[in-house]
């Protein structure tokens, strides 16, 4: 995987070969994005099936659950990659020799991933439609070819709209603290082509309120079937004042992203490291000895939501109907 904690400044691969290692890339960003992780987790987990000792189906089975309790604790917000393990796991369970499991695990994953490509091309197809030429896009962290397999999802729809030839040019919020907008959306887009201007989060109002961009598009962590969108932190308020400036935003997400088994109140928001905030790599950019609030995602309700792209097609509100019409 490409290490994304060293972009822009280095291209490095890194390879695992223990499962554990995948979970400490995953928790340190090493790799990052819903679709990315729910498929490194599941070859996390076919890593596991091959680590093990395990002279019975029965250990086996005990291993690869140890495994995904592991794996699965690294980013629980996003549901991705618990769906990715449950697929992985499913398909173990299945199995009554030790060897079929390995094979099925395995060839489990790479489905995952040869799927994920295709999904976000489709994806991709769907939003395209949406974009007029010469429009200008705003989007918020990174849900392009770094956080899926390939291709990406909001990302995916401006390369689909070039694939047309349509014009559009992309705004890229840094994203605070991390800077996956400035760090890797830039760096995807500008390796592809595709012009990008890159501004701090808080001048969003102000590209807005100036009427710099006619659309927004962002990614999603995990989608609710009430329409309540998981997202990078920061999220909400751009929903906020595209719907105060009469902009159109959409969420554009594979179907692995939905949750319908949750309500908002039950899903955990990630509360990541206070360093993060308080220091730029190794430099110090606040004092010592004081309170970090540094949650990873934030909720969007419904309301503020245009419509959810997916690799079935464009939903609308109300998105309690339109996401039970979709699964059914």
């Amino acid at each position: 995987m490409i290490d994304q904690t060293k972009l822009p400044n280095n291209l490095i691969f890194v390879k695992c070969t223990k499962h554990v290692e995948v979970a400490n890339a995953i928790k340190k960003l090493v790799i990052r994005g819903a679709p990315a992780i729910c498929v490194a987790g599941a070859y996390g987990l076919s890593l596991a099936a091959l680590e093990s000792k395990a002279t019975t189906v029965n250990e086996l089975i005990h291993d690869l659950e140890n495994a995904q309790k592991t794996l699965f604790e690294t980013r629980p917000t996003a549901v991705n990659l618990s769906w990715g393990l449950e697929k992985v796991m499913n398909s173990a369970k299945t199995c009554c020799t030790i060897n079929d499991i390995k094979k099925s695990v395995i060839r489990t994953a790479n489905k995952l991933a040869n799927d994920d490509v295709a999904t976000n091309m489709a994806i991709g197809k769907y939003g395209s439609e949406l974009l007029d030429d010469n429009e200008i896009v705003m989007t918020h962290c990174n849900a392009g070819a770094l956080a899926t397999v390939s291709y990406g999802t909001a990302l995916g729809v401006i390369r689909s709209a070039k694939d047309l030839g349509k014009k559009v040019k992309v705004i890229a919020t840094e994203t605070r603290p991390i800077q996956q907008g400035s760090r890797l959306t830039a760096f995807e887009l500008k390796h592809d082509g595709i012009e990008v201007d890159v501004i701090p989060d808080t001048a969003a109002g102000y590209v807005m309120g100036n009427k710099l961009i006619n659309k927004v598009i962002v990614g999603a962590d995990r989608i609710l079937s009430t329409g309540h969108v998981f997202n990078k932190i920061g999220t909400y308020q751009l929903a906020i004042l595209a719907k105060y400036h009469e902009i159109p935003f959409y969420v554009a997400a594979p179907l692995s992203t939905f949750d319908l088994n949750n309500k908002p109140d039950d899903i955990i928001i990630e509360q990541r490291n206070a360093n993060e905030v308080t220091s730029i790599g190794n430099q110090k950019t606040a004092p010592d000895d004081i309170g970090v609030i540094n949650p990873a995602f934030d909720i969007t309700p419904p309301y503020l939501i245009s419509g959810i792209i997916t690799e079935k097609g464009i939903i609308i509100q109300p998105y309690d109907a339109s996401i039970k019409k979709l699964f059914d």
